[in-house]
């Protein structure tokens, strides 16, 4: 009777190690699964976060180079504005653009060979400067 007894106690230990013996691959399973999805799902979240700002960068540089442009040919109305100016000062429209032409010579002149570093410098002053404004 007493062998009787311990059976069904012994067939339900077993039970219960069969339970978690299939519970324990399910659950390293579903871990290893969610642990897989957690990943894609962070890589997709780098991904999107990657175009935004790349977007936001390409969109940076296009208003730059528009406004780049803008300014060029607002300079160059400019300066053929000081040129005639001159020139009706002069009594002749080519000694405008000589003057003018001269002034632009002159400085290539200054900031290749007399000051070289000069023009490197400042530029790289302003750019330094513009990314600590950012920041």
């Amino acid at each position: 009777m007493s062998r009787m007894k311990h059976e069904p106690a012994r067939a339900s230990r077993k039970a219960d190690q069969d339970r978690q013996r299939k519970g324990i691959p399910e659950l390293i399973d579903s871990t290893v699964n969610s642990t897989i999805d957690d990943f894609k799902a962070i890589i997709d979240a780098k991904f999107e976060l990657f175009k935004i700002e790349l977007t936001e960068k390409v969109a940076l540089v296009s208003a730059l180079v528009l406004l780049l442009v803008v300014l060029l040919i607002g300079v160059a109305y400019l300066i053929t504005t000081i040129a005639l100016f001159f020139g009706e000062l002069f009594g002749h429209v080519w000694l405008g653009y000589l003057l003018v032409s001269m002034v632009f010579i002159l400085t290539f002149a200054f900031f290749t060979k007399v000051r070289p570093n000069a023009l490197k410098n400042f530029i790289h002053k302003i750019l330094l400067s513009a990314h600590d404004d950012r920041q």
